[in-house]
């Protein structure tokens, strides 16, 4: 079982979930689901396409924006475009390329500070120090 991270009351962070996860992502109250994994970056993860069709059934709406190493720009716009407003559950390998890419969309459109963006993160477990500065 993944274990989902909340950052903030409506965006939660979590490493690779699995099929099963999206019952208690639908039961905890997320109306979507952000895949920040490309696929086949290990043997061990299941396929975007089997994820999305399980978060679909589960009435979730889905989006795969996946990114390797740091995001770019249009991605992090994306993932903080598309979690705006609804809650959210976003996932990788560990966590932190979602929660990266979600901090530096937020952090772009002016929606957050550095310093709240921080402490968000320091909240939920990563450090993002490194990433948002400035």
């Amino acid at each position: 079982m993944a274990e989902f991270r909340s950052v903030t009351a409506d965006f939660s962070v979590s490493p690779q979930i699995e099929i099963e996860d999206l019952a208690r992502a639908r039961s905890l109250g997320f109306a979507l689901v952000i895949n920040n994994r490309p696929d086949g970056e290990s043997a061990d993860q299941p396929a975007a396409a089997d994820i999305e069709a399980a978060a679909r059934a589960q009435g979730l709406d889905y989006v795969h924006i996946p990114v390797v190493g740091r995001p770019t720009p249009e991605q992090a716009a994306e993932v903080a475009r598309a979690a705006s407003g609804r809650p959210t559950l976003a996932f990788c390998r560990s966590g932190t390329r979602s929660i990266t890419a979600w901090a530096l969309g937020e952090l772009a459109a002016g929606a957050k500070s550095r310093g709240e963006l921080l402490a968000l993160a320091t909240g939920a477990g990563y450090d993002l120090s490194g990433v948002l500065t400035g």
